[in-house]
Order: structure tokens, then sequence, then C-alpha cells
């Protein structure tokens, strides 16, 4: 499975550059709502948050919904973000309310740009090849749990992924 992301500290020069994940893929669905792939990054060391994305979150519905929030017994709380290069050239994360998802749309998230989870206060470090359940409540579709996968995703070219 391939997922493009685009490098962090690039400015208005930034390339799109392949991911590609383990064969292992793993979805959910709850009403018009798929989630494909949640995953989350090995935790850096000393650090007490972490990140989780999905390769997907689709909405194949003919109305809008929006992901209100996230929780996990992985960390105190969960905040969904969001990441963008400014005008500067400098990333700029900040917390958003919900994450809308457009009828008969969907967004891929990925480190180092776009919408992401944040955990915060992890309970213990996230270690690559380990997993842990993950409430996810939208608008409309309701609530429903998915696994999420810590893993590194890897880059095709050779070049290191950007770390959260």
């Amino acid at each position: 499975m391939t997922l493009l992301f685009r490098a962090a500290a690039c400015g208005a020069l930034c390339a799109w550059a392949a991911l590609t994940l383990p064969a292992e893929a793993h979805e959910a669905r709850i009403g018009d709502i798929e989630i494909r792939h949640p995953f989350a990054t090995p935790s850096l060391a000393g650090t007490r948050n972490g990140a989780a994305y999905f390769v997907k979150l689709e909405n194949t519905g003919a109305r809008a919904d929006r992901l209100l929030r996230a929780n996990t017994p992985a960390a105190e709380r969960v905040e969904l973000h969001t990441m963008a290069v400014d005008a500067q050239g400098v990333m700029r994360m900040r917390e958003v309310e919900a994450i809308e998802l457009a009828p008969k749309a969907s967004i891929a998230m990925q480190p180092g740009s776009g919408f992401h989870l944040m955990l915060m206060a992890l309970k213990q470090p996230l270690l690559e090849g380990a997993s842990f359940p993950m409430t996810l409540e939208f608008e409309r579709a309701g609530k429903v749990e998915v696994k999420v996968v810590v893993q590194v995703p890897k880059a095709r070219d050779g070049a290191a992924p950007h770390k959260h």
C-alpha cells in the first residue's frame, strides 16, 4: 500500500514522496464512513505525545459528517489537529474543533501534512508493531472502535519520512 506525504521543512518547493505501508491494512466502517488503515508512528524517545493517522477517511454517503472526537486508553486525551506550511515556510500545527467530511469525499491523513490525531500524555511509549484501540465519534454516523497499528512508514525513494 502506498501513501503520499509532503516533506515538512521544504517551504514552497515541497515535493511529494511516497511511503509504503505494510500489507496488513485494516478497515472499519460505521454508517457511510469508512476508516482505512488507522496507524500511529512510534513515539520519539523522551516525548509523552504521539500522532495517529488514517490512510483514508471517507464519507461514501450523500450527507456531510464530521469527526468530532476520539479517545484511547493509550493516552490521557486525543486532540484533532491540522498542520500546514505557512507563507514563510514554517510548519504550523493547530487543534481543530472537528474534521469535516463532505459527501462523497475522502481525506488522507499522513505524517507531515494535513489532519492527524494528537495522542496527548501517552501512558506508555508507542513501539513499532504494537497496537491499541481508539474510539472515533462522528456527528451523524456515531461511534466506532478501530485498531490502531504502530508502524514506521518507509519512504520508497530512500528518503526518511518527516517525524512529527
